[in-house]
């Protein structure tokens, strides 16, 4: 898939009219139907008048290739991250309103297991001492001071989950860090659910978080990895098409000038 020509499509191109002449002259072609720029995206030359211009220097920094490609995986994990916040706010709201309605709650759950009992003794399954009924008793005997810690950490982790995918959706650098950050912290706790009850919904999340801070460590160059942010700005730079049409001017300069005098 071309991540830059589908963009493009989407967006539209991004045309840059550069100060410098020589630059300039390599970024434009003239038509029968008028002066095309070239896209600094997808590199295609499109007719009308460019987007931007000025100092090559202050051109905008347009992602391209596996770079954009990056910017839409990140985007992905940003939404997955809202998805989750959202969820886990549910949760939170379901907490509190537990809290205010335990009283009807265990009265109607012991009027249900007490007609559930005799089924329960033809089937042979001992409810009483079953998992789901000890959870269930569990929650409900949790003071209101507990189940209130219980939605303020849900609360405050749903809020970190929105910053981290505020942080994403943006590009940020700050974001990159604070994903890896705030996910790694919470993997081990994760990890330890999975082994007091294992299923799959569990082990697709606890997935999800490792493949992207892997990923996000080795392809965005955090802590150092791979060069690091100097190895990380370096890339982006050479990624820009205006970088390689300098590159190509500096090159075509240095081949057509003359050799230099033997000392």
């Amino acid at each position: 898939m071309d991540w830059s020509l589908r963009t493009c499509g989407r967006r539209g191109h991004e045309t840059f009219a550069p100060d410098e002449p020589d630059l300039r002259a390599r970024l434009t072609a003239p038509t029968p139907a008028g002066t095309a720029w070239r896209c600094l995206r997808c590199g295609d030359f499109v007719v009308g008048a460019p987007r931007r211009s000025g100092p090559a220097g202050q051109a905008p920094e347009v992602p391209r290739g596996r770079l954009l490609r990056d910017r839409v995986i990140m985007r992905l994990l940003a939404a997955e991250r809202v998805a989750r916040a959202l969820l886990i706010v549910l949760v939170g709201v379901l907490a509190l309103h537990l809290r205010d309605s335990r009283a009807e709650l265990r009265r109607a759950f012991d009027n249900e297991l007490t007609l559930l009992r005799p089924v329960a003794d033809q089937l042979g399954w001992d409810i009483e001492g079953s998992e789901l009924t000890r959870g269930i008793n569990r929650i409900l005997g949790l003071s209101g001071t507990t189940i209130n810690w219980v939605a303020v950490a849900l609360f405050a982790y749903a809020v970190l989950l929105l910053i981290e995918s505020y942080g994403l959706w943006r590009i940020r650098r700050w974001g990159e860090y604070f994903s890896v950050v705030v996910t790694s912290v919470f993997l081990p706790l994760e990890i330890w659910e999975l082994t007091e009850k294992f299923t799959w919904f569990k082990v697709v999340l606890t997935a999800v978080n490792v493949a992207a801070v892997a990923w996000l460590v080795w392809s965005k160059r955090l802590f150092g990895v791979r060069g690091g942010d100097a190895a990380y700005r370096a890339e982006h730079s050479e990624e820009s098409l205006l970088t390689v049409e300098r590159a190509a001017l500096t090159t075509a300069a240095g081949a057509g000038a003359p050799p230099a005098p033997a000392p």
